[in-house]
């Protein structure tokens, strides 16, 4: 009985392993539960992008990550041209996080946002 019991423990040790990995395999997104830009989010987005210029970038949204050799992460951010009068526009911002922590901008990509909507399009 104690040797089926400890054959038990192990296959459901087995099982949720197996299933805690599938999770976290590389490659794939992963949606955030939950979008909030948290301080560590927002540390990390200040520690890739400090070196840019001309446009600022506010992340207003933390949308998943990506697990590489490393994680990817992708924000949803509100863009403004640094000079006076510029109007403000959407952009996603993606950064890479290597190993040892260090973060850099892996692409920044302008959304269209009246592009991205289909309603009355031609067919």
């Amino acid at each position: 009985m104690k040797k089926l019991i400890a054959l038990l423990c192990v296959l459901l040790m087995m099982v949720c392993a197996a299933s805690a990995t599938a999770e976290q395999l590389a490659g794939g997104w992963t949606p955030s539960a939950d979008p909030t830009v948290t301080e560590e989010r927002q540390a990390l987005f200040d520690k890739g992008t400090e070196a840019l210029t001309g446009v600022g970038y506010t992340p207003i949204a933390y949308l998943g990550s990506q697990v590489v050799a490393g994680t990817n992460h992708a924000f949803l951010c509100q863009a403004v041209v640094v000079y006076p009068g510029a109007e403000p526009h959407y952009a996603m911002v993606y950064l890479y996080e290597d190993l040892q922590g260090n973060v850099s901008i892996l692409s920044i990509a302008e959304l269209d946002v009246g592009a991205l909507c289909t309603y009355g399009a031609e067919e």
